[in-house]
């Protein structure tokens, strides 16, 4: 887990992707989605909490609420949330997805989440881990985008989204 280019130890997010048929239960996997570092404001919030004088009450087990949205501008590791998060489409209106955490090997943290719909045809491009449920606020882990994946929210589509983030330590 040593950059090739520079020889330092990194950290990453990735996204794995799978459409959920809302009539027929069936999904389909899109594999993996993005392969990218995480976001500044992430990074900033875990370096105050390491440093005793700056602590904010920092709570990592809360990182763990899938917002998904069709903004479609680049990702940045100045993001602070997506660029245009669903919200009424959400199955309950405005509430993320909770993930459920797991840890598969000792520098692995994941997190998976299914959104459903209820309502709109929204061709979803991009993806995040926020802080908390709620859309239009908490802080954000990391943002994907990614090629469109149509839903159908008639038909009770989702978007089931697994997030690792590796956290290598070691030569």
């Amino acid at each position: 887990k040593v950059s090739l280019l520079t020889g330092y130890h990194f950290s990453y997010g990735t996204l794995w992707l799978r459409k959920i048929d809302g009539k027929t239960g069936e999904g389909v996997l899109y594999g993996i989605a993005s392969f990218r570092s995480f976001c500044n404001a992430a990074r900033d919030e875990v370096i105050d909490e390491l440093d005793a004088a700056t602590a904010a009450g920092f709570d990592a087990t809360l990182w763990n609420f899938h917002g998904i949205g069709t903004g479609v501008v680049a990702e940045a590791a100045t993001d602070t949330a997506l660029g245009t998060e669903l919200t009424t489409e959400y199955n309950p209106n405005s509430t993320r997805a909770t993930g459920v955490q797991s840890q598969p090997t000792s520098d692995v943290y994941r997190t998976v989440a299914t959104n459903t719909l209820d309502s709109g045809t929204p061709a979803i491009t991009e993806h995040g881990v926020f802080n908390q449920a709620a859309t239009g606020g908490g802080n954000l882990f990391d943002r994907s985008v990614f090629a469109a994946i149509n839903l159908v929210g008639a038909n009770g589509d989702g978007l089931q989204t697994t997030y690792n983030f590796t956290l290598a330590s070691g030569g």
